[in-house]
């Protein structure tokens, strides 16, 4: 029996990567949701922590301010500002906390250099360039036959692959420092630690995952051009 002319195999390829990828935001989202309901000893709120650690570490330069949306925190080394999102912003729960203290990870990665942060906060004009123009230029290629075409949109996907290879020490060390400064300071401790860790590890496999699609990706441009040059001889 002849496969449909639109069927395209190599689609399989990233079937592992969606499935991770499925699962991990389910994980995270029910892990978020569940220690974001378990309030701390303390009480103190996701931002007068995030301010108490960038204090702490000498980085008084660093604002702190509120994004709305949910889980869209993000330190920005441009103007040294540190967004927390709605959920997280004035909620006194281990997950918001967790978060919070995951933030300042970065700032510190920052302020004392972190390579492999530097590296990927370089690579970033590259990766938006890759990320809107490798698809449309390969499949031009793919689907005029042109070799060039399609190696240039290779070439740039590539881009976006190391982007996402160095993604990771980025946010695993980011979140190591969090745990290590919340013990250090006290503002958090014993389960409650363990609870952050859980939301962090959770947040992690987000970022093993969209690696893994992007790997994925590059290997089934690698078949298809490989394919069409066979189709040619």
């Amino acid at each position: 029996m002849m496969l449909p002319y639109f069927f395209d195999p190599t689609m399989i390829l990233l079937l592992p990567a969606l499935l991770l990828a499925g699962w991990a935001q389910l994980r995270v989202k029910s892990t978020f949701e569940r220690y974001s309901h378990v309030g701390t000893r303390r009480g103190m709120t996701a931002d007068r922590v995030a301010r108490m650690l960038l204090d702490r570490f000498g980085l008084t330069s660093v604002s702190v301010k509120r994004v709305a949306g949910q889980l869209t925190d993000h330190y920005d080394p441009r103007d040294k500002s540190l967004s927390l999102s709605d959920s997280v912003y004035g909620n006194a729960s281990i997950a918001a906390i967790g978060v919070a203290a995951h933030e300042v990870g970065h700032a510190i990665q920052n302020s004392v250099g972190y390579v492999p942060l530097g590296i990927r906060n370089n690579l970033v004009p590259v990766v938006n360039l890759g990320s809107f123009m490798a698809m449309p230029l390969f499949f031009i290629g793919f689907l005029f036959r042109g070799s060039l075409w399609m190696n240039i949109g290779i070439f740039l996907f590539l881009g976006v692959v190391i982007f996402h290879l160095v993604t990771l020490p980025v946010e695993f060390n980011a979140s190591s420092r969090a745990v290590a400064i919340l013990e250090q300071t006290g503002a958090l401790s014993g389960d409650e630690l363990q609870g952050a860790g859980s939301v962090l590890n959770a947040a992690a496999w987000t970022y093993v995952a969209a690696t893994l699609m992007a790997v994925m990706q590059l290997l089934r441009l690698l078949a298809l051009a490989a394919l069409r040059r066979d189709s040619r001889d």
